[in-house]
């Protein structure tokens, strides 16, 4: 009875449907490529003017919530993830996919999505004050740091080469300065129309892991034609329960990375999973198996990914500060109701506040009974033709470049930097690095920029960016991982070697 006083407000008929609908129609909007999380609501944002400010929250929530899961979906069937959110899940989730165990992935994948997504609503409920004072604590110089030390994850995220990996990572930096400087207003490398507003990050990422994968498949298209269908594995949901609980380290470590990701303002949740997985391979002792189909890296990435959905409207609903772009839609969504967020929303709108944040927990729920229901059906898109599948992952490449903005110059980019990827993959190098490397560098450039101005006008660049215990500690723990990746790589050259010499 408790528990019915308690969610009571989010069971009511229409809150229930609205929850529904937003959950089922999340998932769906997730595993298209190209819609991500932030698209996803702001499409839903007009089917909310004449709906109650309780009822409108409730169909945005749970859209925020299910979208980042079923990006999985697409990540791990397709080899495109869903939104930045999923790229860390393509690294092992589609090697599972074409070994057979695309019912295993997503069923793990959903499963860690909804532990993770629990435990970052449950610190948005209990730790909401003392959170909101943690996140002004960051400012332009440990945003900055924060930012060096996700380029440090590169060397070891998904190359066999630390210095193919930091020279991925260095190409990505290098596109996101194509365009026009937001604080300076300089134009910088735009050889076309096309790149005047930069590079964008959706069509970047449909193109450098959805066309090499195209490209593979028209070429392997007419010699599988007569090969033997790929039979997919049947997986219980009582052995995927088993399977997560053989992996705490993973979950725990995604859990830790993706609520204190999502808690920074402005960091966002592309990174989080990323830097889960990384660091989940750097605790692994199977490190070896990452990137051929490993659950640890699975679970590490989607745990993180929702686990910083809850963490991320911390700062949104205490302090009027956007944790993550898509936070920053639902804002809208709260100001056109008349409901501004920040210390007085608890006093003035408590049902709104916990009806709200209660139905993103009972949403989570429903996010997983959903996605562990069609997992097994989904898995069967690995049967598909490869020369048919080619043509499909083709248009939806297509489709996801073209409605970020409407753009063809989107399309031109995503093909160009598609093919780009296709040769650099030949010489071994990785999309995971590269688009880390996008990602990382506005972060990096806009806060070095506006931390620069802050330390001229204060006590100058050394003290600012170097001293205090928050920039100290970001230093230490950048050093700490690139010291560790090149340990990583000369143990791995010396056991290749001793192996050789064995033979």
């Amino acid at each position: 009875m408790e528990f019915i006083f308690y969610f009571g407000d989010v069971f009511t008929p229409i809150n229930f449907g609205l929850l529904l609908i937003g959950t089922i129609g999340g998932l769906i909007l997730g595993a298209t490529p190209g819609l991500s999380p932030t698209m996803a609501v702001a499409l839903l944002i007009p089917f909310t003017f004449q709906l109650e400010a309780t009822q409108g929250l409730i169909l945005l929530g749970a859209a925020y919530t299910s979208t980042v899961a079923g990006g999985a979906v697409s990540a791990i069937l397709l080899k495109i993830p869903g939104a930045p959110a999923n790229i860390a899940t393509t690294l092992d989730g589609h090697t599972m996919a074409q070994n057979g165990q695309g019912t295993k992935a997503l069923q793990l994948s959903f499963l860690s999505s909804a532990i993770g997504g629990i435990f970052g609503v449950m610190l948005l409920i209990f730790l909401t004050p003392v959170l909101a004072k943690w996140a002004l604590a960051f400012g332009p110089s440990h945003l900055f740091w924060l930012a060096i030390l996700g380029v440090t994850v590169i060397g070891t995220l998904d190359s066999k080469s630390v210095v193919k990996g930091l020279l991925s990572g260095c190409i990505g930096l290098w596109l996101a300065t194509i365009g026009f400087d937001d604080i300076m207003g300089a134009q910088r490398f735009i050889f076309h129309d096309a790149l005047g507003g930069g590079i964008n990050i959706i069509a970047a990422l449909i193109g450098l892991f959805a066309i090499p994968q195209v490209i593979s498949m028209f070429a392997k298209g007419r010699q599988d034609e007569g090969a033997e269908v790929l039979e997919v594995q049947k997986h219980s949901i009582l052995d995927a329960f088993r399977e997560l609980l053989r992996f705490p380290r993973a979950m725990g470590i995604g859990m830790a990375t993706g609520s204190i990701i999502g808690l920074i303002p402005g960091v966002g949740g592309q990174i989080a999973g990323l830097v889960a997985y990384d660091q989940t391979k750097k605790f692994s002792p199977d490190t070896e198996k990452f990137g051929k189909g490993h659950p640890e890296g699975v679970i590490a990435a989607e745990a993180a990914n929702n686990a910083m959905v809850g963490p991320s409207l911390v700062p949104l609903l205490t302090l009027s500060i956007p944790g993550s772009p898509t936070a920053a839609v639902l804002l809208g969504g709260l100001l056109i109701h008349g409901i501004f967020p920040g210390s007085d929303l608890f006093d003035n709108h408590p049902d709104v506040a916990w009806t709200f944040i209660n139905s993103m927990l009972i949403g989570q729920v429903l996010m997983c009974l959903f996605g562990l229901y069609v997992a097994g059906l989904a898995a069967r898109v690995a049967q598909v033709p490869q020369s048919l599948m080619a043509a499909v992952v083709l248009g939806l490449a297509v489709f996801g470049s073209y409605s970020v903005q409407s753009s063809m110059g989107d399309v031109y980019v995503m093909a160009a930097l598609g093919i780009m990827m296709y040769f650099l993959e030949r010489f071994g190098f990785s999309a995971a690095p590269l688009v880390l490397g996008l990602i990382l560098g506005p972060i990096a450039e806009s806060n070095f920029i506006q931390g620069s101005m802050i330390a001229n006008a204060t006590d100058g660049m050394v003290p600012y960016f170097l001293t205090g215990g928050l920039n100290i500690f970001l230093i230490v723990v950048v050093v700490v991982s690139v010291a560790y990746s090149g340990w990583m790589e000369l143990r791995s050259r010396r056991f290749v070697s001793k192996e050789e010499l064995m033979v």
